[in-house]
């Protein structure tokens, strides 16, 4: 598809669902010959691999964000940082932490990252997926307890949850947002960490 062919409007509907450069959202729909679903596929690929060397960039700045439910039983502080102060005040950046804050608040995961998951715990849960596979044949056991151990994460590590709100964000993770903010920032995101509160508990 040449250049021409592309026009400005889809250009600009794949900024919207992607926040990618207008050269960008150009060069991923030329590449995709035009097909807009292939396109944002091109550009979160980018933006993962663009993201994924801003990571080694040290995040100092950031906001605390806050959620209270209505009720007032339920409240979260969570610390999002960046690496500028101009990002952190950016509209986008500031959303994305008050998502964040409110999906703890409803989902309560335990963990930022797997990598905050104690060894124990794994061990102790993967043993628990082994014992209840006991009675399959043995070559699909591990692989049993590993399926089991994936989702078992995914209720417990927040960047692996699919946020709260599938309506807003197209059920996708936080992890994803995280990278897509990444990519439209240029700025290393960082969940640093989290409180969740909740009366009585």
């Amino acid at each position: 598809m040449s250049t021409a062919e592309i026009s400005a409007k889809d250009v600009k509907a794949l900024r919207d669902r992607t926040g990618i450069g207008m050269m960008d959202a150009k060069a991923a729909l030329q590449e995709a010959d035009g097909d807009m679903e292939k396109a944002v596929e091109i550009a979160r690929l980018q933006g993962a691999k663009d993201a994924g060397k801003l990571s080694g960039r040290e995040a100092t700045e950031g906001v605390v964000a806050s959620y209270i439910h209505a009720t007032g039983k339920i409240g979260v502080l969570v610390e999002v940082n960046c690496n500028t102060d101009f990002v952190a005040r950016n509209e986008d950046f500031q959303d994305f932490a008050k998502d964040v804050a409110l999906h703890i608040a409803a989902l309560g995961p335990d963990y930022v990252n797997e990598a905050e998951v104690p060894e124990d715990w794994r061990a102790k849960e993967l043993a628990l997926f082994e014992e209840q596979a006991a009675d399959k044949p043995e070559n699909v056991r591990p692989k049993i307890a590993e399926g089991k151990m994936r989702k078992r994460l995914e209720e417990v590590v927040l960047l692996k949850q699919e946020h709260v709100n599938a309506e807003k964000h197209g059920g996708k993770t936080i992890e994803e947002l995280r990278t897509d903010l990444s990519a439209k920032t240029g700025e290393n995101v960082v969940i640093r960490r989290f409180t969740r509160f909740n009366v009585g508990a």
